[in-house]
């Protein structure tokens, strides 16, 4: 695409105008959000696309795991809705996991985008110029509840497939119904729903402002500019790994048996190939994942180490390719169980790092604690002859990062799902849950020239009159997080009742009334040889109370 310097200026305003209205989609999001995971964790992607499902902007807000699959979601969306039944109003939805984000507790929402645009005999017609799409992680979705212990996709919650949440500006009443018996928290779910339809809406007069303040009648133009840059920037970042096939394999705990993940890269000047063949089989229970969520996290871990400030689009998503043998665990076949893909799907991002290390050592981490330690309870009477109206709480919780080549690693942060840290008061303010201790672990993060992040010391239990079902989902017990360069492997996770009763680390286990858990996140590896710690380095650990 060749213009002058002044077009160019011209383009990257509009530009810059666009990532706007796409924040502003996802804060609609976050402001309208019944669920504390969206409005306080940011469990979230909102987007903007072409006619052809390219999505062509996403918002600041959202995790890598909801932007990235929601890229692949609306072409389905297209497809399955057909483009001659897409209409001006309409509105579509699904959770399906193999179309949308990878488990059924997340929900798309698509909306086209219309304008009036004049023809060549003189009058205008409403032509569709793009889409609008937003995906959030709702509190339940029926089912086993949000847990690993399902053997089919079918136990794990009411499935939504392609269809319409509204047509021409009519809402769907039969399926907002048909939600609304099917999960335990209806308002909050169907509040959810609406909030993602609001947030596309608000895009949509955004953008529609946007367009007849430049004077343009749709975004084609401005996409192919994007398009253009980003991908040609993206190939150039490419020039930083050598052509060739690079290998890497990890275990993890997996459910009742370690999980191996393996994978080749192929790097070549045009892109690159993560081949998932060596990995474990599915398993029977619901950790496997979709490959459409592996392909989001090989995706993000490659842009982070090659070109971070590059933006993501259909351009800098369409370098990166994966593939994997039918029946392996990041290749999970409708029916197979998913409900917390997230755990093994968090994995695949150092897994693919850790392959490219020995080629970018600069800018390689050491292993992290990756996957999210979510708390999902389930607050029941402790006492059938005393009922007390039933709750769902949702928490996320995270480990330590791996240690980087120049900084020690981050505590308690996300990383790769990169949402935020959710507070004790709200979480405290949704149910019957007392949050006693919330704070650094020391010792944690491996030794090395630069330290592994930080896990975290959490003690919880219920109100008087409660116990809580919890689903545990944890992982980086048997197998912690791994050194690199010399550096050491961060402490193991734990989980048990202050009574000292071990819990495993994944299944659906009870926290009586009158008891406590206790979670202790893992940590990240170290980077680097410990004794080239620096003294000061090592004085504030000390001092901070990080060691001991």
């Amino acid at each position: 695409m060749t213009m002058n310097a002044a077009d160019t200026l011209h383009h990257q305003v509009m530009w810059n105008r666009l990532i706007s209205v796409v924040e502003e989609q996802a804060l609609a999001l976050v402001r309208t959000a019944f669920s504390t995971s969206v409005r306080e964790a940011g469990d979230l992607s909102a987007g903007v696309f072409d006619p052809l499902g390219r999505m062509i902007a996403q918002a600041v807000t959202g995790t890598p795991g909801h932007v990235n699959t929601m890229a692949d979601a609306v072409p389905h969306f297209i497809a399955d809705i057909g483009p001659d039944r897409i209409y001006p109003g309409d509105i579509y939805i699904t959770n399906d996991p193999w179309k949308g984000t990878g488990h059924l507790h997340d929900i798309t929402v698509c909306t086209p985008v219309f304008r009036d645009i004049a023809q060549p005999d003189g009058a205008t017609a409403e032509t569709l110029i793009g889409f609008f799409a937003a995906t959030a992680h709702v509190v339940d979705i029926g089912g086993r509840g949000y847990g690993p212990d399902a053997k089919e996709v079918y136990e794990e919650g009411i499935n939504i497939p392609i269809m319409k949440w509204a047509e021409r500006w009519q809402l769907n009443r039969d399926l907002v119904n048909i939600v609304k018996v099917n999960v335990r928290e209806s308002d909050q779910v169907v509040g959810d729903i609406h909030g993602l339809a609001a947030s596309n809406e608000t895009g949509r007069r955004r953008l529609l402002g946007m367009l007849d303040e430049f004077g343009l009648d749709d975004l084609a133009e401005l996409a192919e500019f994007v398009f253009d840059r980003t991908g040609t920037a993206t190939r150039r970042a490419l020039g930083g790994v050598e052509p060739g096939v690079y290998t890497n394999e990890m275990v993890v705990d997996g459910y009742g048996e370690p999980v191996t993940l393996a994978v080749a890269i192929t790097v070549t000047d045009d892109g690159m190939h993560a081949d998932f063949s060596g990995t474990s089989p599915v398993c029977g229970l619901g950790i496997n994942v979709p490959l459409g969520y592996a392909h989001a996290y090989f995706t993000y871990g490659m842009l982070v180490a090659l070109a971070p400030e590059l933006p993501n689009n259909f351009a800098s998503l369409d370098v990166f390719k994966v593939s994997a043998p039918d029946g392996v665990i990041l290749n999970a076949q409708h029916p197979d169980p998913v409900a917390v893909r997230h755990v093994l799907g968090h994995f695949v991002t150092d897994l693919c790092l850790g392959a490219i290390a020995n080629a970018l050592p600069e800018r390689v981490p050491a292993e992290g604690a990756g996957a999210l330690w979510n708390f999902q309870a389930s607050a029941r009477s402790a006492d059938l002859a005393n009922p007390r109206p039933p709750v769902e709480m949702l928490m996320f919780n995270s480990g330590g990062t791996g240690a980087r080549p120049r900084l020690d690693g981050l505590t308690a942060t996300a990383f790769p799902s990169g949402v935020r840290t959710m507070s004790v008061e709200a979480t405290e303010q949704i149910g019957p849950i007392v949050i006693w201790r919330k704070e650094i672990r020391p010792n944690s993060g491996g030794a090395g020239k630069q330290r592994g992040g930080l896990g975290q010391v959490i003690v919880l239990g219920p109100t008087e009159g409660y116990q809580f079902d919890f689903s545990a989902m944890f992982d980086r017990i048997d197998h912690p997080a791994r050194g690199r360069c010399g550096g050491g492997d961060g402490a193991p996770g734990k989980v048990y009742l202050e009574d000292g009763t071990p819990f495993a680390g994944k299944g659906r286990q009870v926290v009586p009334e009158g008891q406590r858990l206790i979670l202790e996140l893992p940590g990240g590896g170290g980077h680097g040889d410990p004794a080239e710690r620096s003294p000061e380095a090592v004085e504030n650990d000390r001092r901070q109370g990080y060691v001991t």
